[in-house]
């Protein structure tokens, strides 16, 4: 696919793209300024979401299931994989047993903290384990009062955390520094989220995806400072992945579907990437993606968007400034589901 004369992606020689694939079960990496596949990992089943650390150089990845997706699989894994984002080996694999079900994952950098989110049972709600990131030792848990934490998110002091509970009508917000839950924002059921540079709000997607829910699908604009929920961006599907650009763009996955008797998530139609200014809220455009986006990210400046998507395994690369396609991505698979988590890796000092 040809791609605009102003997005120079020459300059992003180096630099690298990698992009988890459910099914395969492996963690690709892609040359972030032609698209070549450079290398691929295999990994635990069922890999989640991706977080690098570039002050290690490690990338962390999460394995949910044995098999399946929420909802609908054979038993929760225990394992957190760590790969050295310039050998592309695994050096580490850290089982957070007995917590499972790891998913969402945030760095605190300056603290050297990782926070993985995991699912609850029998004897525990769900929670976020406090990973040291240069001993690779878990610390501790934090609850946060919900079945299902997916999504983690920090404050830009990595002082509070946020976590969006698809079953839960609320965002988990939990003190960092004492290790408790601190308040509950009402959100009907939640998926994605971002925070704000100054750590003042949060975006978070609801309510939780199912083609039978009738609340208005939309981003809830939590004001951090009063827990409360001040506006909601509409959209005109479920809503999934959320991510703040540093250039202040907010881009958002909506899945887009069509009843179908024998499938519980509906037949797919193209995805949609939604474009809004982080200040004012205005809706500055969309465009079309693959089928069912469920992962975003964009380049340290703000120019492409990435957004995985999971029924198709494709990746779509979007100029952010004019909202055309750049190129998409085949990510390998076995079977459903396919393309799922993605880290930007700039290329080492």
């Amino acid at each position: 696919m040809s791609q605009p004369a102003s997005t120079d992606r020459t300059a992003r020689a180096g630099d690298v793209l990698a992009v988890v694939s459910q099914s395969g079960p492996t963690v690709c990496f892609y040359d972030a300024a032609d698209d070549r596949l450079l290398d691929t990992v295999e990994v635990l089943a069922e890999p989640h979401e991706l977080c690098f650390d570039p002050a290690r150089r490690l990338l962390w990845c999460t394995s949910a299931y044995h098999s399946g997706y929420y909802h609908a699989n054979s038993g929760r894994r225990t394992e957190v994989t760590v790969i050295d984002a310039d050998t592309r080996r695994i050096v580490d694999v850290i089982d957070l047993s007995p917590e499972h079900g790891p998913h969402g994952l945030a760095l605190d950098a300056a603290r050297g903290r990782l926070y993985v989110s995991v699912e609850g049972g029998a004897d525990r709600p769900g929670g976020v384990v406090v990973i040291d990131a240069e001993t690779r030792r878990p610390l501790g848990r934090i609850d946060t009062d919900a079945p299902g934490p997916h999504w983690f998110a920090l404050s830009p002091d990595g002082r509070t955390g946020f976590a969006t509970n698809k079953e839960a009508p609320f965002v988990s917000v939990v003190d960092l520094d004492r290790g408790v839950l601190t308040a509950k924002v009402e959100v009907p059921g939640s998926e994605g989220l971002a925070v704000s540079p100054d750590g003042s709000r949060v975006y978070a997607a609801g309510p939780y995806f199912s083609p039978s829910l009738g609340a208005t699908p939309g981003i809830r604009v939590i004001d951090v400072p009063t827990g409360t929920v001040t506006a909601v961006l509409p959209t005109d599907s479920p809503a999934l992945p959320v991510h703040l650009t540093t250039t202040g763009r907010l881009l958002v996955g909506e899945v887009r579907t069509t009843p179908d008797p024998d499938s519980a998530l509906g037949r797919q139609l193209p995805g949609r990437l939604t474009v809004f200014d982080a200040e004012d809220h205005r809706r500055i455009g969309e465009v079309e993606v693959g089928l069912f986006p469920l992962t975003i990210t964009s380049s340290p400046d703000g120019r492409l968007g990435y957004i995985s998507c999971v029924v198709s395994s494709t990746v779509d690369i979007v100029d952010l400034d004019t909202l055309a396609p750049v190129s998409r991505l085949t990510v390998p698979k076995l079977a459903e589901p396919g393309a799922h988590g993605l880290a930007y890796l700039p290329r080492p000092a």
